[in-house]
């Protein structure tokens, strides 16, 4: 424990965007519903010609710049998506591939909305072991792509992007990574997922007509399970580690719904300057909601060398994860 600590971070979002405005003439929606039920204003979509590996790299390449170390040098790549390039090889490899991290292996964690936060679990332990020293960890999604843009429930929430982190050992004193409390209920696995394409729903002439490819998603039951359990793995997480709310420096949630993070800190009882929000901008990129909301985080001072920060996260599956750092960027 408190072995493995953050050490550079790079984040990447397509150029074009899509607003709300743009919405109102694609489907039945408007600017002032959409911002309140959900707090996003617009997001950002990848172009045609652009994958899941191409955000990946984007983000990829930032962090190691800033680090001032080249793929090479890298032990392990792990990609957290739902949204890779294809079914195999995977993304990881692709990777690995541009970036030149020609001593690494790697592999894609799928754990959707909370994959980022399994993947610098992972990374954590692989570091506190003694057996990794440099472990890239990057959440990168292309959610247009399995977005259904005539369905307003859905079509409205979803952006792309991407964010990656390279996690190293501590220095002598430091304290890095604390804990983390994890948990997955499939009995959730039908509220929020994408039918066609697996084994159970090959790819058919059918499947693709009755649009079994997107996402499907029951919203009542998705936000209430949100709200209840990003609270509950939060609170528990302090409090295992002796620690409330009024000990953190910084909250740093998945950004699905605006509603969801607020009722959640309220519960909490977090101070909403505590708390960081951009769904505005970019909208819910599964994956790279954390690492995008920590780049601006750090932009605006809200976190800072040596505060103590809680990143949360509830995703399809459902899968739920809350991680605890004491940050040393």
């Amino acid at each position: 424990m408190y072995k493995a600590k953050i050490t550079a971070l790079g984040c990447y979002t397509p150029p074009g965007v899509l607003t709300n405005q743009d919405l109102e003439k694609m489907v039945e929606t408007n600017n002032q519903w959409i911002l309140e039920r959900t707090g996003i204003a617009e997001r950002h979509i990848a172009p045609p010609e652009m994958a899941t590996s191409d955000l990946a790299v984007e983000a990829a390449k930032i962090a190691l710049e800033q680090r001032g170390i080249e793929g090479r040098d890298l032990d392990a790549v792990i990609v957290c998506t739902v949204t890779p390039d294809m079914l195999f090889p995977a993304t990881a490899c692709l990777v690995q591939n541009r970036i030149g991290a020609k001593n690494a292996w790697g592999f894609d964690l799928v754990a959707a909305c909370s994959g980022f936060i399994y993947g610098i679990t992972t990374a954590a332990h692989l570091v506190s072991s003694g057996s990794h020293k440099k472990v890239m960890v990057i959440g990168a999604d292309t959610m247009s792509r399995i977005i259904d843009y005539t369905d307003r429930s859905t079509c409205i929430l979803f952006g792309d992007g991407a964010g990656a982190v390279l996690v190293e050992p501590t220095a002598e004193g430091e304290i890095g990574f604390i804990d983390f409390l994890n948990e997955i209920d499939g009995s959730g696995g039908d509220f929020l997922k994408q039918p066609g394409g697996g084994s159970r729903m090959p790819a058919t002439a059918e499947s693709v007509k009755n649009r079994q490819h997107f996402v499907k998603q029951d919203g009542a039951q998705v936000f209430k399970y949100a709200v209840r359990k990003m609270y509950e793995t939060s609170r528990d997480l302090l409090a295992r580690n002796h620690f409330g709310a009024k000990d953190l420096d910084a909250f740093i949630p998945h950004q699905a719904n605006r509603r969801i993070i607020t009722a959640a800190a309220e519960r909490l009882g977090l101070d909403c300057e505590k708390v960081i929000i951009n769904i505005d901008r970019y909208g819910n990129t599964t994956a790279g909601t954390i690492p995008l909301a920590t780049r601006d985080a750090i932009a605006c001072g809200k976190l800072k060398k040596g505060d103590l920060v809680l990143f949360a996260a509830v995703g399809a599956g459902y899968t739920v994860g809350a991680n605890l750092w004491r940050w040393q960027m």
